[in-house]
């Protein structure tokens, strides 16, 4: 009995918060998800049982935007299919077209419109195509759009990455080279930047995006959002992870008069599969 009413607790939060989604549509509802690429060393955790489960959390929370990481071609392929209500914009990290993974950032096209994008690679010589840069174990990139809400006519950019996982340098880098690039493509309008940043709040890389006395600064929409909902930590793969070894690496900023009205990090499990070996972290947010 006590499991159960736990359980029903659970479904009656998802149910609150979806509810709470459907009855505010002049926001904007903005996920970040690292998919986790398709391998095969993942057994029943691999990609062709988890990709509807994985659709289907995007659409089930209405998110708006999605940042994802780790998509390869295929599963690009496969997110495609399985939205027909989102476009993608993203090319491969290796060679700028199709190979490896893929910082792809999906949109909902009958709310929103792509009124310009690019992308460039966390390196010294970010146009470089496939460059690993600093101490990275791979190539990163990052991709970037400006979209317009076609109810209010408001563009704002949105900025999704990557960092690497090895590299500590690269990590730092990256950071100064994200806040630096925002700047320059975002022009002062509202600014949405998330990812896969493989790094927890305190570290290096995080203290240098959220440092407010720099003026090109982000902020952490959990630090600000008056609802959180979920774990703290984003990382557990796919379940193996003890508790007190899950930390949260997955983060959503915001920059230039967004509002953040409301943060949940999305732990639950769907025929008792895990949709990845991350958690999906969704904010609600408004102009």
């Amino acid at each position: 009995m006590k499991k159960l009413t736990i359980l029903l607790l659970s479904l009656l939060s998802v149910s609150s918060f979806a509810q709470q989604i459907s009855n505010n549509p002049s926001t904007i509802n903005v996920m970040t998800f690292n998919v986790r690429l398709d391998t095969e060393a993942d057994g029943l955790n691999n990609w062709k049982y988890r990709k509807e489960i994985a659709a289907n959390t995007i659409t089930f929370y209405q998110a708006d935007i999605v940042g994802t990481q780790e998509v390869l071609h295929n599963q690009l392929l496969d997110l495609e299919k399985l939205l027909p209500d989102y476009s993608s914009i993203g090319v491969g990290r290796e060679d700028g077209m199709e190979k490896g993974e893929y910082s792809a950032i999906f949109y909902n096209n009958k709310k929103l419109t792509e009124t310009g994008s690019g992308y460039f690679w966390l390196s010294e010589n970010p146009l470089s195509i496939g460059q690993k840069g600093w101490d990275a174990a791979c190539e990163r990139i990052a991709t970037w759009a400006k979209l317009k809400d076609n109810k209010t006519g408001k563009i704002f950019f949105v900025l999704n990455t990557h960092f690497d996982h090895i590299g500590k340098i690269a990590r730092r880098e990256s950071a100064k080279l994200i806040l630096n690039k925002v700047k320059l493509y975002s022009k002062k309008m509202p600014v949405i930047v998330m990812g896969d940043f493989n790094s927890e709040p305190e570290s290096e890389a995080i203290q240098i995006l959220t440092d407010t006395s720099n003026p090109l600064c982000l902020t952490d929409s959990y630090r600000v959002s008056p609802i959180v909902q979920g774990p703290e930590w984003t990382f557990h793969e796919f379940g193996r992870l003890p508790l007190n070894e899950r930390t949260r690496i997955d983060y959503i900023f915001v920059k230039n008069n967004v509002k953040v009205l409301s943060y949940k990090v999305i732990d639950e499990k769907v025929d008792n599969k895990y949709v990845s070996d991350h958690n999906p972290v969704l904010v609600q947010v408004g102009f």
